[in-house]
């Protein structure tokens, strides 16, 4: 570049939010080289881009989300919807964390978008949908009959769930095996000498509940095990109810001699109600649970546990997403975690 088309770029005034011209100028490069530079061009070279690099870090520099969709008609933009919930144990930021570890080597932006269950879960999709505000959308909590996956496969938007679905749709999914996980947790507890083992499950809506119940069904018929009914507690339950329930069943005449808990959270309620009820863990009762960060055992190493990794499942969500943006099929961007058991706590 002359010396005339570098004096044609205005200086940057103190303040303003650093564009395209601001690191040419600072480069000295023209505004169509930085801008192939940032997009990793071929024919721009390895020294120009990460000079241009280092100062477009140096100055803040991010992308004008409306000009790129103005041009290219994307949005760079990744929408994870996510539910707000009652939860101790670090799920929304280990998600958040996996899925920006892989966006963080992309032109993709990920934008969380809160939303409680308890209100319409189209919502959210709809907006997103109406407004065109993503390229593709990540969604949890699923149902067996979705009509957020049914909106958004008519509507031809890329997205991917965390969870399955059973509505003869196929689309990219991630989920966690919560099948195996209570099957072979009942097989330990058995293994263990319990007998009379009640679940703590999800709300019958989602997915992972009918999962769940099937994989303890099996478990209780091929291990001789009884269950004893939690009533209408679920990991959705307050804290408080939990803990107040767990103390009242665990001071029956029959009270049951395992639990099994889908949610970390919900499991540390468990564990003061029985103990508040005199009933020691590891003794008179176990409780299994599975968790998504692992420090359960630190506080109660006699619980048996599994962690289901979250940061792991925000990245294979991340990587099915972007997938289904560049058109892969869905039926190729399908993943499920197996249970994984802690080496800590009692040993069978």
């Amino acid at each position: 570049m002359d010396d005339h088309s570098k004096r044609s770029i205005p200086a940057p005034i103190a303040g303003e939010r650093p564009t395209l011209k601001t690191i040419a100028y600072m480069t000295g490069l023209g505004i169509t080289t930085v801008s192939r530079a940032l997009k990793d061009a071929p024919d721009i070279g390895s020294e120009t881009k990460e000079r241009v690099r280092l100062v477009a870090r140096q100055l803040g520099y991010q992308p004008n989300r409306a000009g790129v969709r103005l041009r290219t008609g994307k949005t760079n933009v990744i929408a994870l919807v996510l539910s707000i919930e009652q939860e101790l144990m670090g799920f929304t930021s280990q998600m958040v964390q996996g899925i920006s570890e892989v966006l963080g080597g992309t032109q993709y932006h990920l934008v969380v978008t809160p939303h409680s269950f308890e209100k319409d879960p189209m919502v959210p999709v709809r907006y997103i949908l109406d407004t065109g505000s993503a390229d593709g959308v990540i969604i949890s909590r699923m149902e067996p009959d979705d009509p957020r996956v049914r909106l958004m496969t008519e509507r031809n938007l890329p997205f991917v769930t965390h969870g399955r679905t059973d509505m003869g749709i196929a689309h990219p999914f991630h989920d966690f095996d919560n099948e195996a996980y209570v099957y072979q947790a009942v097989e330990r507890l058995v293994r263990r000498g319990r007998r009379r083992i009640a679940l703590l499950a999800p709300l019958s809506r989602f997915s992972y509940q009918i999962h769940s119940r099937i994989g303890f069904e099996r478990g209780l018929t091929d291990f001789q095990a009884t269950e004893v009914s939690m009533g209408r507690m679920t990991t959705e339950t307050p804290l408080e109810e939990i803990r107040a329930y767990a103390e009242r069943l665990s001071r029956l005449p029959e009270p049951p001699d395992a639990i099994i808990s889908l949610s970390g959270s919900a499991s540390i309620a468990l564990v003061a109600g029985t103990e508040a009820a005199g009933r020691r863990l590891g003794k008179e009762i176990d409780i299994v649970s599975k968790q998504s960060a692992e420090f359960l055992n630190w506080i109660r190493p006699e619980m048996l546990t599994v962690t289901e990794d979250v940061r792991h499942a925000g990245q294979e969500l991340a990587k099915a997403v972007l997938a289904r943006i560049d058109g892969v099929a869905p039926e190729l961007l399908q993943s499920i975690d197996g249970p994984v058991w802690s080496e800590m706590g009692p040993k069978d």
